[in-house]
């Protein structure tokens, strides 16, 4: 399994603004100057005057924090890696674009919790994929080359849905999936004929955690010669309007009994609902708040440094915040920037 941190920042972080040229302009001006005899003897002041007179305002942005988590194993694609989106950030179709990938290129999502900055990118990955006659084999061969407004609606089968096979998975607890589709509604309910437009039409869902008779449903992922287990994991994060409102976090429990858990967006430092399993992980993406002023519904730094165990820390792996945190050298597994992999579990020996 690999895991991909394609957002490490929190919901209100921003980038920031810098001037720069492209390679093509970088080399055109390396080409007169070294060229040019008016630059045979330049100052540094004028070549930094001609830089200056090509170079373009970049944004470099901070995205909000949601993972890339890569299967061994064919996905609703027909090929390897299974891709699987852990939350989906404000806008996950940016961090996508950075790694080469689109949502073409996406199996799944699971979905912690509804706030905006975990589900801010599934409008796009669920009208990208409708669209998209070619996203999977299965929906190759079942819309037969006919544009899937003619499918549903002139063959008269506007009253149901795609197949599931046609469409991403979804994972998400049953608490979660209520104020999911009340939050999408309205951006996706843009299908002119269709009656009952709902989440799903656009994924095929699957409901992870408690279930009416008590036992607790996993999904299992095939991941070379072993399987994950990816299992919702209940921690408290906000009161919403007096009512509470839990972010379900992920554990992944290898076959060989190596574990990397996800809490997602949580209010304390250890969950006692997690204590647990803090203690059996063997890696924890902790979320991290940095901000001078406390929210009260994040961890915040000088909490995780002050009050977490050592050996909690050293499995913990830092992540969405709005300036990078500062720690004592060698306290945590690491300071995660956007972009950062990991491979699991890792090689023996």
């Amino acid at each position: 399994m690999k895991v991909t941190a394609i957002g490490v920042h929190s919901a209100f972080a921003t980038g920031t603004f810098d001037k720069a040229i492209t390679t093509k302009e970088a080399l055109e001006l390396a080409l007169k100057i070294a060229l040019s005899p008016e630059f045979k003897n330049a100052s540094e002041e004028s070549i930094a005057q001609e830089i200056e007179k090509i170079s373009k305002s970049v944004y470099l942005p901070k995205w909000q924090s949601n993972f890339l988590v890569e299967f061994d194993m064919p996905g609703k694609r027909g090929k390897s890696p299974y891709r699987l989106l852990i939350d989906m950030g404000g806008d996950a179709r940016h961090a996508l674009k950075c790694l080469g990938l689109t949502s073409a290129d996406v199996d799944g999502v699971y979905i912690s919790h509804p706030h905006n900055d975990h589900i801010g990118g599934m409008e796009y990955m669920a009208l990208t994929t409708f669209f998209n006659p070619f996203y999977v084999p299965a929906k190759i061969e079942w819309l037969n080359k006919q544009f899937i407004a003619d499918k549903l609606f002139l063959e008269h089968q506007w009253w149901s849905v795609p197949p599931a096979n046609t469409k991403p998975d979804l994972f998400v607890h049953k608490k979660v999936l209520k104020p999911l589709k009340r939050a999408l509604g309205p951006g996706l309910d843009t299908l002119q004929g269709v009656p009952d437009v709902t989440l799903e039409t656009y994924f095929d869902i699957h409901i992870v955690g408690k279930r009416k008779n008590g036992q607790t449903k996993s999904y299992i992922f095939k991941d070379a010669d072993g399987e994950w287990t990816l299992t919702p994991l209940f921690a408290m994060h906000v009161i919403s309007s007096s009512e509470e409102m839990p972010s379900y976090g992920v554990s992944l429990q290898h076959s060989s009994g190596y574990s990397v858990l996800m809490p997602t967006d949580i209010q304390s430092v250890i969950p006692p609902q997690l204590a647990g399993h803090y203690k059996r992980a063997d890696r924890i993406y902790m979320d991290c708040e940095t901000s001078p002023f406390p929210s009260g519904v994040h961890p915040h730094i000088s909490d995780l440094i002050s009050k977490l165990a050592p050996e909690i820390q050293k499995k913990c792996l830092l992540y969405h915040y709005d300036i990078d945190p500062q720690t004592p050298e060698g306290m945590f597994c690491g300071i995660l920037k956007t972009g950062d992999v990991h491979s699991y579990p890792p090689p023996k020996g």
